[in-house]
């Protein structure tokens, strides 16, 4: 149980980096006249990771899973690939990478990294790590009500405004 104590502090801390990060992206793209979509739903969002990284040791702990070998080492390398794929999209982003949804007309698409073969990579990140996660020691029902909000959250929301967005971004750009 300690070193699942350990991975999911590490995961938050991962997270916080990713906030700071998102901060000055953020922040560079105001300056730049990027517009945000979809404010609304961001707080959700927010909570739902928040709320994977509690639940996931509530679960754990109070539900008294154990840690089983054939299960949680497996996941473990999904939690581990996971993380290597989102911070290809960060890299592969760099400054356009961002938590929240701006765009910043006049830039072009990025289609180098993982973007050349899938329009949202690190959503895919997400999936993995949002069943993975909990998995590593057990806690089922945290990994199916994290994948079932997540799909909602994703599928109803944040995806469209992240199509619209880059929708506005395409009719943004100059005619050639």
């Amino acid at each position: 149980m300690i070193a699942y104590l350990i991975l999911i502090v590490a995961t938050g801390a991962e997270r916080v980096v990713e906030l700071v990060i998102s901060a000055r992206n953020a922040k560079t793209a105001f300056a730049q006249g990027g517009r945000e979509f979809g404010i609304r739903h961001f707080p959700w969002m927010v909570a739902l990771h928040t709320g994977l990284l509690l639940a996931c040791l509530a679960e754990a702990w109070f539900g008294e899973r154990p840690f089983l070998p054939w299960l949680g080492w497996p996941m473990f390398a999904f939690v581990m690939l996971s993380q290597a794929l989102r911070y290809w999209c960060i890299v592969s982003l760099g400054p356009q990478w961002n938590t929240r949804v701006i765009v910043v007309p006049g830039l072009q698409l990025v289609s180098r990294g993982p973007y050349r073969w899938l329009r949202h990579p690190n959503y895919l990140a997400v999936v993995v790590e949002g069943f993975a996660l909990p998995l590593v020691h057990s806690a089922w029902m945290t990994a199916i009500a994290f994948t079932v909000l997540n799909a909602v959250l994703f599928l109803g929301f944040r995806i469209p405004v992240e199509n619209r967005a880059l929708a506005f971004l395409a009719d943004a750009r100059p005619a050639q």
